[in-house]
């Protein structure tokens, strides 16, 4: 404020979208690529341009009902970098790569599920073998007595040696000091 004067709100320099700058145009407030190409978004039109070109994006956004231009701008974008990245097959590479990938896995999750059922089935029959031979045993429980009472032979009729018996097998080290 001078002297008594208003000062004037400074007018408000808006920047041009990435496209209006890089195509150095005027961007007015009716810039049909403005609300998807803002100012610090310069490199997803640069990448646009070089496939499609400004025209014909502007052409592809005018078919398109408003409410649905925003997904189709990301989706132009996105078809435009698979296009730099792989000139011949697009996002159709990407795509077919995505596929073979899924078909990988399903077929390792069904090893996995083939292993997983095998190893259930094996541990049912280590199971059911288990309580066979729990059935076979007595009720009481298993002590030093019921071997005491218990018989084992050999298929030559002789009772094995079930453990270490000084008087049978006398033990006779020269090294022990």
């Amino acid at each position: 404020m001078v002297m008594g004067v208003p000062a004037k709100a400074p007018a408000k320099i808006s920047q041009p979208c990435a496209a209006c700058r890089m195509l150095r145009r005027r961007c007015g407030s009716d810039c049909l690529l403005a609300p998807y190409f803002p100012p610090k978004e310069a490199d997803n039109f640069v990448v646009v341009h070089k496939v499609f070109g400004a025209s014909n994006v502007m052409k592809m956004l005018q078919m398109v009902e408003e409410s649905k231009r925003e997904d189709c701008v990301k989706s132009i974008v996105y078809e435009a970098s698979a296009r730099l990245r792989d000139p011949v097959y697009g996002i159709s590479g990407a795509i077919f790569h995505l596929q073979k990938q899924v078909q990988e896995l399903e077929l390792q999750l069904e090893s996995m599920r083939t292993q997983f059922l095998e190893s259930q089935e094996r541990k049912n029959q280590l199971l059911r073998i288990l309580m066979d031979f729990q059935c076979q045993l007595p009720i009481s429980p298993i002590d030093d007595a019921m071997f005491d009472q218990i018989d084992f032979f050999l298929d030559d009729g002789t009772i094995p040696v079930l453990g270490y018996d000084p008087k049978e097998f006398p033990l006779h080290c020269d090294w022990i000091l």
